[in-house]
């Protein structure tokens, strides 16, 4: 399973990329309530988030389950 941190770290600075539930191995469930987070918070230690927010719909809910992000010094 990839780190958040590994991820990241693998990207250029201004690179975008996307962080999906699936590359940390979490259900959308589990991974929305912690991109909920990055969005309150305008990112995380390494990057910023732009764009919209991918949403699945799971058991009558919608879940965010991909965010895109540019890296960041």
């Amino acid at each position: 399973m990839a780190s958040v941190q590994e991820i990241v770290g693998k990207q250029k600075d201004g690179a975008q990329f996307v962080i999906s539930a699936q590359m940390l191995r979490m259900k959308p469930e589990e991974f929305d309530p912690l991109a909920q987070q990055w969005i309150a918070d305008g990112g995380a230690d390494g990057f910023e988030l732009v764009g919209v927010p991918h949403r699945c719909f799971v058991d009558g809910e919608f879940f965010i389950d991909r965010i895109t992000a540019v890296r960041t010094a």
